[in-house]
């Protein structure tokens, strides 16, 4: 998608021209423009120099949009330049209106008093109502110029019905101020008198300050709906301070490379993204996520641009510069929604491309009907005069963008992102939220809790099989046997031929022999298991544990169980899905039995297990056939899923490849958000609705009313009045719009360390095989960053038929396995050798 600049519209008449132009345009696959940010999106194989003369052949102006650069706090397009040069106008127009109510109603409707100069000579006071109004069109010459320009052009916009309306009231009067002044060179001076009635000149400069009267205010307020990108955009640092050989050297954030080092004082901006090297310090990272709540970053940990370093000093490797950064990103993806245009705006689109040539034509029918009946001339020429002033193609072209842009800020503001106007439309049209289940419904961390070697094998020969074929695996459950291996000593040999059997296991060679690490279905697949193991392998998974089957040359060596707990917002935003009317279904890999006892924990509709990453995007295009599906993932292997679905969401940011592949990417690892995503979507698009329903029912009603359809009950409309009508409409439709920025997201809870407690424990007899394995939970006083939990795991570790699972210095616990008895005296006095104090065992 290309971005371009386009000046010169005024109205969504404008916009339309501009985009049946560019669509007229040999080789482009789709354009969108948007009136709010004044920005055209062309798709397609087409030069942009075709593109721009396009634009320039219906009348307008464009110009490549260059890059965003990260390095750029503020994009002068989304400056607010138009209101202060509006408000100069409206100021000049005024001086000259004042004067000319004065002097044209004062004296008749309030009897103030004027120079017998001009009391006594009507020709005089039209004169000055001449000049004062001429006064007036000059300031606003802007409404003539683009107005009969767009009209040379065969394009009539919203400029081309004022400038009309002003012009014909103007034109009326002069022919009447020449008549008065033939009467009074005959001597009529009481005819010239009668004549004032007729002249429209206070109309004419009426009809100019009225409309940008409502320019200033629709762009006063315009200004407002872009502030979420224009905060974003000052989030963006300037500088960074770069380590050379020991020194720290401050430079602009543009010079900085992939792989230099650079320093992070507390207090400063982080200003690329990058990982840490060494050091700790506390991170605010509420701006791109929303969660006030500051993140711990130790060494390994990655930081992101534009996010604060609140405590301690960090020394990083750049990884991500300029607009590769996590805040150019989110920056790029508010734009582009707002360059986009969504599904409801067709509408819209469609009446405005015929909306103004309609309206001049019903004016000139008006304007023909009433002198047929007999009316005056100036008569007939008010109504017709009244019919162009009122109509406003602005509310219509603006109903749509600007909630989408308000929509879009406040979903970025909470770590929500919507690539496109369609998807934020689409999200609240959402009918079946399908999960991913390790990572969107659980925590994505499993720890290991039962090894159960088969007949004949040791377990530490399985934990080494186990770590070998794993110490290559990305998965999950492969971190987790490695940190289990680790924490008992284990050193993984080297493996060859290392394969990822994708949704079944790993395989490897090692020293000749072959390693095998699957799940159930693969490992009957190569041998007979027997009994006891299978009913070993269902009780594991009855209690939502995921059991590990390893072979070595085609016999089995063991099970090795992980579990995983459930993240703690998941059953409650679930719920809250539910509550919306939306059906809950969990689609995963794992086994039926440990998917279904997640299922049941978390509430969902309904499980589908045992499904390879080809067959969810099966399974989400099966269930699109009964409703629009969101699918929901973070991993590679969820990409498929989430191009298949109608909106696909990324969790916690997800894998690159599962963002490239979403609609929606959350930046949190909460599913929370995606209840507020469809919340927030459906509240832009009730908006929307709203805003079109004002558009079309003030045009539906208010131009009959200007064409004088009460007219038979004595009631008239004056242009002036309204053309302060259609000053306002597009006023309230903006304003609207800004009251998105009042949506406040539900919290998730807060997240802590998963527990092995909160995993059901299988019976007796299988954990009778894994030497009477208990779990305990140590609640532990003074830790106070991850520099704590280290010192804690170390000491515990150090500990005989000590198993740590977990170390959290925020739940102020640590999780182990006991292979041995320990007194609690014997833990109390280990915690306190290193600097800690244990104040109770459960």
């Amino acid at each position: 998608m290309t971005l371009y600049r386009v000046t010169g519209m005024s109205c969504a008449a404008c916009s339309a021209r501009v985009e049946k132009a560019v669509n007229a345009v040999a080789g482009v696959e789709s354009c969108a423009v948007s009136l709010l940010t004044n920005t055209m999106s062309v798709e397609g194989d087409v030069s942009p120099e075709t593109v721009i003369q396009a634009v320039k052949d219906a009348g307008y102006g464009a110009a490549l949009k260059t890059a965003l650069q990260s390095a750029a706090p503020a994009d002068d397009s989304l400056n607010d330049t138009e209101t202060p040069k509006l408000v100069r106008r409206l100021l000049a127009s005024l001086v000259f209106l004042l004067i000319l109510m004065y002097v044209s109603m004062g004296r008749t409707m309030l009897g103030l008093p004027v120079p017998a100069a001009l009391d006594e000579n009507p020709v005089a006071l039209g004169l000055l109502q001449l000049l004062l109004t001429t006064g007036v069109m000059i300031i606003n010459q802007r409404f003539f110029i683009s107005g009969f320009r767009a009209a040379l052009h065969r394009a009539p916009n919203m400029d081309t019905l004022v400038a009309l309306g002003s012009s014909a009231s103007f034109l009326w009067s002069v022919c009447v101020l020449f008549s008065m002044t033939t009467q009074l060179l005959h001597g009529h001076v009481d005819a010239a008198g009668n004549l004032m009635q007729q002249l429209y000149f206070e109309s004419a400069a009426m009809i100019l300050t009225l409309i940008t009267v409502g320019k200033t205010l629709e762009a006063r307020s315009k200004g407002k709906t872009t502030d979420a990108l224009k905060g974003l955009m000052r989030l963006a640092p300037k500088t960074a301070v770069i380590l050379e050989n020991g020194t720290e050297c401050e430079i602009p954030v543009e010079q900085v490379q992939r792989g230099m080092r650079f320093a992070v004082l507390p207090g400063a901006q982080i200003p690329v993204d990058g990982i840490v090297q060494s050091g700790s310090g506390t991170v605010n990272e509420s701006a791109l996520t929303g969660e006030s709540i500051p993140v711990d970053k130790t060494a390994g940990d990655k930081v992101s641009a534009g996010t604060i370093n609140q405590t301690g000093y960090l020394e990083c490797e750049a990884t991500r510069i300029g607009e590769d950064t996590t805040l150019s990103q989110i920056i790029r993806m508010v734009g582009d929604a707002a360059a986009t245009k969504a599904p409801i705006e067709k509408i819209a689109d469609k009446v405005s491309g015929i909306f103004v040539p309609a309206v001049i034509g019903i004016a000139a029918v008006t304007f023909l009907i009433w002198l047929l009946l007999g009316h005056g001339f100036g008569f007939a020429l008010a109504r017709g005069v009244s019919v162009l002033v009122i109509s406003c193609p602005c509310a219509l072209g603006l109903a749509t963008p600007v909630a989408i842009l308000v929509g879009s800020g406040v979903g970025a503001r909470s770590g929500i992102l919507y690539k496109s106007a369609a998807a934020l439309e689409e999200t609240g049209r959402i009918q079946t939220v399908v999960l991913d289940k390790t990572g969107t419904v659980t925590e994505g961390r499993p720890y290991v809790t039962d090894v159960i070697p088969a007949v004949g094998m040791m377990e530490m020969q399985l934990l080494t099989d186990a770590a070998a074929l794993e110490q290559h695996s990305e998965h999950p459950f492969g971190g987790a046997v490695m940190d289990y291996a680790a924490a008992q000593g284990i050193q993984p040999p080297a493996v060859t031929d290392f394969f990822a059997l994708t949704g079944s296991g790993v395989s490897a060679k090692q020293d000749g022999s072959s390693l095998l690490g699957c799940n159930q279905q693969t490992a009957a697949a190569q041998i007979v298991l027997p009994e006891d193991i299978i009913r070993t392998a269902e009780q594991l998974a009855e209690t939502g544990k995921t059991p590990l089957f390893f072979l070595r040359n085609g016999r089995l060596t063991g099970i090795i169980a992980v579990a995983d707990v459930m993240k703690p917002d998941s059953a409650d935003a679930i719920q809250s899905f539910k509550q919306m009317g939306i059906s809950v279904i969990m689609l995963t890999g794992d086994n039926v039995r440990t998917a279904e006892a997640i299922g049941r924990k978390a509430g969902v509709d309904r499980v589908i297990a045992g499904v390879l990453p080809d067959g969810k995007e099966q399974i989400i295009r099966q269930l699109g056939a009964d409703g629009k599906v969101c699918m929901i993932g973070d991993g590679i292997n969820d990409a498929p899923a989430l191009t298949r679905a109608d909106i696909g969401m990324a969790i916690g940011a997800g894998t690159d490849i599962a963002i490239d592949a979403a609609d929606v990417v959350l930046m949190q690892s909460s599913l929370t958000d995606a209840v507020n995503a469809i919340r927030l979507s459906r509240k832009t698009l009730r908006n929307i609705r709203e805003n079109l329903f004002w558009a079309f029912i003030y045009n539906i009603i208010g131009i009959p009313i200007a064409a004088g359809v009460l007219v038979p009950l004595g009631l008239t409309l004056q242009p002036m009045f309204g053309a302060a009508a259609m000053s306002l409409s597009s006023f309230c439709v903006v304003t609207n719009a800004l009251r998105l920025n009042l949506f406040k997201p539900e919290k998730p809870k807060q997240t802590t360390v998963p527990s092995v407690a909160d995993i059901p424990q299988i019976n007796d007899t299988v954990k009778g095989t894994v030497d009477e394995m208990a779990n305990i939970t140590l609640e532990i006083k003074g830790m106070m960053c991850p520099h704590c939990e280290a010192h804690v795991r170390k000491a515990l570790s150090g500990m005989e038929g000590v198993t740590v699972i977990s170390v959290s210095h925020e739940a102020a616990n640590a999780v182990v396995d006991t292979a041995v008895p320990i007194s609690e005296e014997t833990f109390r006095a280990v915690i306190a050798d290193a600097g800690y104090d244990l104040i109770g065992i459960r």
